[in-house]
């Protein structure tokens, strides 16, 4: 069976203590991850990914038109079965962070270190291109 493909932003800022990177919990398990969805109509890849981060986290700014990576995992579906879907991840630096949006009462937020954040997902993949985002993310953005 073939993967599902879905876009996830990489939410970033940069304060005077460095770069910071924002997970938000999932709906279900509570689980931190990145804003990421499916893309609608005739959306760009990255706009899907830019709209995710703002109905999930209230998230608003400039999103890379390039992925930095991908990753792989396991979405549960209704009926029990796993769907096996791949996720392209855009980074967009957070220039705007809203007090109310769309899932704020489902979900929450927070920002941590590249390496804290790399550290609190459960999925491998993220966690490697998080930490490598993190050395350098105007790099990794462009």
């Amino acid at each position: 069976m073939p993967c599902r493909v879905q876009v996830a932003a990489l939410p970033w800022r940069k304060t005077a203590y460095g770069v910071e990177v924002m997970l938000i919990t999932s709906r279900d398990t509570g689980r931190w991850v990145i804003p990421k969805g499916w893309p609608e109509g005739q959306e760009d890849l990255y706009e899907s990914a830019a709209r995710e981060a703002a109905e999930e986290a209230g998230l608003f700014g400039s999103v890379s038109r390039f992925e930095i990576g991908r990753y792989y995992y396991g979405k549960r579906q209704p009926s029990g079965m796993e769907a096996r879907c791949e996720v392209l991840v855009f980074p967009m630096e957070i220039d705007q962070v809203a007090e109310k949006w769309p899932e704020r009462k489902k979900r929450k937020r927070k920002w941590f270190s590249p390496q804290a954040a790399a550290a609190m997902v459960r999925e491998p993949d993220l966690g490697e291109l998080i930490s490598a985002f993190g050395v350098n993310p105007r790099e990794s953005a462009a």
